[in-house]
């Protein structure tokens, strides 16, 4: 499996530092980047072209997740990589999935499952 890069994308503090301590742990990630919304997301996107993972938020402030999603899908280099959205309203599924993301995750997010969907998603890269 190719080494992955991950983007976490969460305007809450503590889910940021669980998805940190969650990636870092795991040995098929290298790289991790963090953003506290939308618009930081896509200009780490911008300056990191070696980012190939991202984990994204749906409710935050400046640019929401779907909004930051359909940015993504509508730019050549960044419609590839794969987007797991994370949310605790699983209302929001069906708008991410129709908006390009690969998953949904329900927060509080599962080791486990996280690290499973990650691997999965990856192995097209």
């Amino acid at each position: 499996m190719k080494e992955l890069n991950v983007l976490y994308v969460d305007d809450d503090m503590i889910n940021r530092k669980l998805l940190e301590n969650i990636l870092n742990k795991s040995p098929f990630i290298s790289k991790t980047y963090e953003a506290k919304d939308g618009m930081e997301a896509l200009q780490i996107l911008q300056e990191n072209p070696d980012i190939n993972f991202v984990l994204l938020d749906v409710l935050m402030p400046n640019l929401d997740g779907i909004t930051t999603l359909q940015f993504m899908k509508n730019d050549k280099r960044l419609a590839r990589i794969p987007v797991i959205v994370l949310s605790t309203d699983d209302t929001q599924k069906v708008r991410a999935i129709e908006a390009g993301a690969n998953d949904f995750i329900n927060k509080p997010v599962k080791k486990e499952e996280l690290l499973e969907k990650i691997e999965k998603y990856s192995s097209v890269l």
